[in-house]
Order: C-alpha cells, then structure tokens, then sequence
C-alpha cells in the first residue's frame, strides 16, 4: 500500500506532461522494476487497466525505436458506460437493496460474468472486467461478515468488574483461592476433521472421515478447564456428553480434593469467576445447586462473581488456558476421549502444567426441584446479587 501511495503521487506530478504512450512505457518501467505483482500496483496507481501495463512492460521489453507519430488527445476507444448511458444504472438495479426497502445496503452474491451474461440479454453488450470496474468506482467489493453487533451494553458493566477485581484482591490478600471457569466447544470424538495443521511428510497425510457428522456412538467431548489464579495453574475434566452444572462442578470437586487440601489447608472459602451464560449462568439452579452440595461436602464457602452480559470473549481463561487447548489438537483429529485428555494434560501452558481427566457422568437435564431451591443457603450480595453471591 505504501509503494502504491508513492507511486501514485509520482503518476499524478507526471503525466500531464506526457502523451498516452510515453504514460504506458513509464508504467510498464515501473511495474517491471517492481518485479512480480508490480502491474497490479502500479495500474492500480496509475488508474489504468492492467492490460495497458502489461503492454507498457512488453513494449519495455521489446527494444523498439520511439515512434514519432501519437494518439491525439481524446483518441482511442471509449469507455462502455460512456458508449452507452444506461449501462450503469442497469447495473445498479441488479443490485437491489435486500431484506428492509428502506435500507440503503446494496449487495449481490452474482458473480461479475453472470453480471455480464445478465446485462448483455438486456441488451448492453459488456465483459465481466467491465462489471468490476464499475462495481469498484460504485464502491463495491466482496465482503464478508463482520461480527460488531456486540448488542446492548449494560450501564453497571464496568462496575461489576470493579466488585469482581476487588473480591479477588480481598481473597489473595488473606491466601484464599480464586478460580476462573469457562468452557470450550463440544468436539465430535472419530477420525473428523480437525481445524489447523501439523506438520508432516507430504505422503503421510493423517486420513478422516469425508464427512463432518459425528456418529452417535462415538459421542462427544466437552473440555471444562479452570484457571487458579494465584498459582497460576489449569485444570480440565472433559465430559463425554453435555456441558453441565455436574460436570462443572465435578471438576472444582477434583481440584479441592487433590491440590486445594494441600495447597490451601487453612483456606475456609473460595472464589469463583464465570460467565453469565452456559452450564454455570447466573440464572441456572442445577449450578447453585451442585455449588451447594460441594460447599456442604468440603465445609468451603463458595462464592461466585459473574462477568456482566456481553464479554464471554473478555474472560482471561479464554486467552490464558482454553485457547492453549485448541492449539494443542489442531491438525489432528480427536479419535478417542483419551487423546484429548492426553494432549490437554501436554499442553505447553506458560510455566505450569495442565491436569486433565475424563468425566463419564452423563446425566443431563436434571431437574432442582423447588424444595431444594427454598433449601439451598444463598445469601446474596447487596450489589447485584443475581450476579453475585455465596453459598455457605
């Protein structure tokens, strides 16, 4: 883009001082110096065709003598939409806005010869190039999805991460643990297709499936890790069916009963960071109620911080573990539950290790009936306390 840039203000300080030909040989110099992709900048730069270039470079190339005789000014063949009129207002209506009449998005999946095919039944002879260059001076180009609908914003959001920064401190200060739990896509488990690569021997190429739906025997795998955050160490139990409240739970329960013991002994209660939504949401009783049974079996005081709406992507697990994770098995297709156990327990996950192991509980959709709601021991907190609160 710089080169162009530069090159584009040498084109416009020239050119009005030389004929059309001497204009063609000073692009194809340039393109020829600038070596492979050069005619494209510089037609780009210069706002001639690239087959204007090309023929400045071959005329370049040839050696020829100069010729004394030039095109007059205004010579040459004229452009198809000054030829004909109606050619771009033609076009235009082909693009038509799409989904809400009032809205002023114009755009089209049409490929530029069909573009073409369709304009010269209509009666304006014109070649796809053509139809590129005059969707280009449109303004139009292949575009693609852009995901900036990030939805409403939540008028207490950086409040809430104000109240979540300050319970970690208040915890780390007096050596109590703080987690934060997040999990990752279901993965089908078989010879699939794997997103990414590794490398390997160009006659080896590791053989799958031809088609990407998983069978129902093979089942699934659900990684949920959690990051401890003074230790800075991960842990991950993956499921074998559903991301669940048991199965979220289940994991903090193997990490207190094989680290937090040790690591904490005199630790009498715990911090949880976790996202709104999923298995362990704000809104969902079976994870308070599976926290209350941890809390009852350990005699540990649970609390938990929920991340305000929106900024699933903004959770430090993301980018910390759980990325790590998927960077580990890409390339490589899951055939069993235990090689994702094995490549997430390899991760190379800044200094400590990651522990992994297999939950074959299925059970999913288990109902919490409204006794056991009325009985859990919730006590929430004064600021926000569907977001936050502690289970004692």
């Amino acid at each position: 883009m710089e080169m162009q840039r530069l090159l584009a203000a040498k084109f416009r300080a020239v050119f009005p001082h030389l004929d059309e030909r001497q204009r063609r040989l000073l692009a194809g110099a340039e393109a020829r110096a600038l070596g492979h992709g050069g005619i494209r900048v510089v037609a780009k730069a210069a706002g001639m065709r690239e087959a204007t270039v090309s023929r400045g470079v071959a005329e370049v190339n040839s050696g020829q003598e100069p010729l004394d005789r030039t095109r007059r000014p205004g010579g040459g063949r004229k452009k198809a939409a000054d030829l004909d009129p109606e050619l771009r207002p033609a076009l235009m209506a082909l693009i038509e806005p799409r989904g809400d009449p009032m809205s002023p998005l114009r755009w089209t999946t049409e490929s530029t010869r069909k573009l073409a095919d369709r304009l010269t039944r209509a009666g304006h002879k014109v070649s796809a190039d053509t139809v590129g260059d005059l969707l280009r001076e449109e303004g139009f180009s292949l575009r693609g999805n852009a995901r900036t609908i990030a939805g409403s914003q939540h008028p207490d959001r950086a409040a809430q991460f104000r109240y979540i920064n300050e319970q970690a401190q208040q915890y780390q200060a007096v050596g109590d643990p703080v987690v934060h739990v997040d999990t990752t896509n279901r993965v089908p488990v078989g010879q699939y297709r794997n997103a990414g690569g590794q490398r390997r021997r160009k006659a080896e190429p590791v053989e799958v499936q031809p088609h990407d739906v998983p069978e129902r025997e093979s089942g699934e795998a659900v990684p949920y890790g959690f990051r401890e955050q003074a230790a800075n160490t991960g842990w991950v139990g993956v499921g074998i069916d559903h991301d669940t409240a048991a199965l979220a739970v289940a994991c903090l329960r193997r990490w207190w009963d094989a680290a937090a013991r040790v690591g904490y002994p005199h630790s009498g209660r715990l911090l949880v960071t976790a996202d709104v939504g999923g298995s362990n949401g704000y809104r969902g009783w079976a994870w308070k109620a599976e926290l209350g049974a941890l809390a009852v079996q350990t005699g540990v005081e649970i609390t938990v911080c929920h991340f305000p709406p929106g900024i699933c992507k903004w959770n430090k697990i993301e980018h910390q573990l759980l990325s790590h994770l998927i960077m580990n098995w890409r390339g490589r297709p899951l055939s069993s539950h235990g090689v994702m156990v094995n490549g997430i327990a390899t991760t190379h996950y800044a200094e400590p290790t990651v522990h992994a192991e297999l939950d074959t509980d299925t059970s999913a959709g288990v109902r919490v009936s409204h006794e056991q709601i009325h009985a859990l021991p919730v006590d929430r907190h004064e600021w926000h306390g569907d977001w936050n609160y502690t289970l004692k």
